[in-house]
């Protein structure tokens, strides 16, 4: 009997499918990772470098001096103080607006999924049709709201928007998770005489973890790269980063320095980046857990 010749089959070594899952994997990264290799080079370029015009090449000299400008003086219209006061204020935006937005929605997904009342399933619908409103439809209602609260203009203002907004598309990621859990663990709380609160924080809340992880990335991403909501009801004295930022790139003084402008996108989308590469597997298993079932 003849013995089989060493190594891999020819099949598994040519194998089709495999060849075009992995072509078009390295063609999808390629296409998003071309765009960022672009501004990252050029953020580190001089204006001479730049007027060469090769936008793929390596920078001959390196230099942050622009990255330096973008955050402490390029113009943003009127005022040349760079981004470093839009980062300061999508931070005092986004902290504050992410905590009261999940630690009311947890509580409503709780509710809804465990202390069901009468007509909370109609109530939960109507909760979430709101959340597929445009936000544009109600600007103009919130601007009046806003405006009689007297905080329109304001850091609370946004702050306030931005809570109501999160909650419907929280509410219901918490619900569905909650209903994921094992019943049996709520009856037996239940049965030992716990309550509504003392269930939720010594049950519910270290089994939801993960999908509190899921939350806070939702909230962090949508906050802090908004823009609609930034620019209509922060103020022109509290306009988040997002919207320095557009005012730093259409800005129109003297020649276009796109270095300056590649460091300033780069560093307003720092925060969102840097939350993915520190909780992106969180984010994947509190989906898996059962972010999305209902």
């Amino acid at each position: 009997m003849m013995n089989e010749p060493y190594g891999p089959r020819p099949g598994k070594i040519l194998n089709p499918t495999r060849i075009m899952v992995y072509g078009v994997l390295i063609v999808a990264a390629i296409y998003y990772l071309l765009p960022l290799y672009i501004m990252i080079t050029t953020s580190m370029k001089g204006l001479p470098e730049i007027r060469m015009g090769n936008i793929f090449a390596l920078p001959v000299e390196v230099t942050f001096a622009p990255w330096a400008k973008a955050w402490d003086s390029a113009c943003t219209g009127l005022y040349c103080e760079g981004l470093k006061t839009g980062f300061w204020n999508s931070v005092i935006i986004t902290i504050p607006s992410v905590i009261v937005s999940i630690a009311i929605a947890s509580v409503n997904g709780y509710a809804l999924s465990n202390w069901k009342f009468k007509g909370s399933e109609v109530f939960f619908t109507i909760l979430i049709f709101g959340s597929f409103i445009p936000f544009q439809v109600m600007l103009y209602p919130l601007v009046i709201v806003t405006r009689e609260l007297g905080i329109f203009g304001s850091l609370w203002g946004i702050i306030f928007i931005h809570t109501i907004f999160g909650m419907p598309i929280l509410t219901l990621l918490f619900r569905n998770y909650f209903a994921s859990l094992p019943e049996e663990l709520f009856k037996a709380a239940r049965v030992d005489g716990a309550g509504f609160w003392g269930i939720f924080f010594k049950i519910m809340v270290p089994m939801s973890v993960p999908i509190f992880v899921v939350a806070v990335i939702l909230q962090i991403t949508g906050i802090w790269n908004d823009f609609l909501f930034g620019v209509v009801f922060a103020g022109t004295e509290n306009f988040p980063m997002t919207v320095q930022l557009n005012n730093i790139v259409n800005s129109k003084q003297g020649v276009t320095e796109y270095n300056v402008n590649m460091a300033a996108t780069i560093l307003t989308g720092a925060v969102p980046l840097i939350v993915y590469f520190l909780s992106g597997k969180y984010f994947v298993r509190g989906i898996a857990a059962g972010a999305v079932k209902g």
